[in-house]
């Protein structure tokens, strides 16, 4: 009979599931991931979660809670870096331990480091640690890395060609409405368990896109662009997110047919709160271009979100019928 491993729909499953997926099964192990967010796994977490986190570990913290009585293993990796000479937010290096101390009966957690900070660092040192759990083939495991990292490979490239990730891993692409209004290009700056889950964001991609929206997110720029946007600023960034937040940012802005940013933060999100300041500065600096910060968290208001989204795409229209200068209808 084949293990289970749970893995949390939430933090970084949007950006490696299809890594982890391809890995796991072909060790011959069943996955189980948990349902979209509602508002019982973030009552759930919160119960659960100190009160200080922020908004994306407690609804992480529902996730596990719903998987842990349903699977042999929880996936929970101990994330410090995931790329060279950055690191990343350090609750998630910390939530393995987090976890362990504050939710009780627990299935056995597979918490391996993941830490590209040093120049020698080897994935596949990680592969065969986690596919130690599963067999003790060596050649086994590094043909189900071979696999993943292939997986992994073509993922990142449908969504660079900007097929949105929950349309991919939903294995369906959603029905757009029409509208007679021309569609606006408009970027969806922020973390991708942010972006992606509807419950969190209050279904705003799908929002946008019955608007005439064409959405553009970080994860549609490549690494290499990134790179080259951000190497004339005047401080290396410490936080990898705050690379590429700001370097897509300046990819966009860069770009003819933008029409406008919008920046989805948590509440009480350190990096956050810095890096929407740097990019609004940024934005004002280079062009006059509609620019908003949103701000969610486990009390925002749906009502009040969409107010703010459909003025927001008003406004824009009206720029581009060349109606800035009018005061509002009404």
């Amino acid at each position: 009979m084949s293990k289970k491993v749970g893995i949390p729909r939430a933090l970084f499953y949007y950006n490696y599931f299809p890594l982890w997926n391809t890995f796991f099964e072909e060790l011959g192990a069943e996955i189980v991931v948990s349902r979209n967010t509602t508002k019982k796994t973030i009552d759930e977490g919160s119960k659960s979660c100190v009160d200080e986190a922020c908004l994306p570990i407690k609804v992480f913290y529902g996730h596990v809670i719903e998987l842990k009585d349903k699977v042999d293993f929880l996936l929970i990796p101990r994330f410090t870096s995931v790329s060279r000479g950055e690191y990343i937010c350090p609750k998630f290096g910390g939530l393995p331990d987090m976890i362990r101390n504050t939710i009780t009966g627990l299935p056995e957690i597979i918490d391996v480091d993941v830490d590209l900070w040093k120049n020698g660092s080897n994935p596949l040192i990680s592969a065969f640690e986690v596919g130690g759990y599963f067999t003790n083939e060596r050649r086994k495991i590094r043909k189900a890395y071979r696999k993943a990292i292939e997986s992994f490979t073509e993922y990142r490239s449908e969504v660079k060609k900007g097929v949105l990730p929950e349309d991919i891993l939903s294995k369906k692409l959603r029905l757009i409405k029409k509208i007679d209004e021309p569609r606006l290009n408009i970027a969806l700056i922020g973390h991708s368990y942010n972006v992606y889950d509807n419950y969190v964001n209050m279904d705003m991609v799908n929002k946008l896109k019955n608007n005439g929206v064409n959405i553009l997110t970080i994860d549609m720029v490549s690494s290499k662009v990134i790179k080259e946007k951000v190497k004339n600023l005047s401080k290396k960034m410490f936080w990898n997110y705050g690379t590429r937040a700001i370097g897509s940012t300046m990819h966009f802005l860069d770009k003819k047919d933008i029409d406008g940013i919008i920046y989805l933060m948590s509440f009480g999100c350190g990096i956050d709160s810095f890096v929407s300041d740097l990019i609004e500065r940024r934005v004002r600096r280079k062009k006059e271009l509609p620019f908003i910060v949103l701000t969610i968290d486990e009390h925002s208001g749906e009502a009040g979100m969409d107010t703010r989204i459909e003025a927001f795409i008003d406004m824009i229209r009206w720029r581009k019928k060349g109606e800035n200068n009018i005061s509002a209808y009404g």
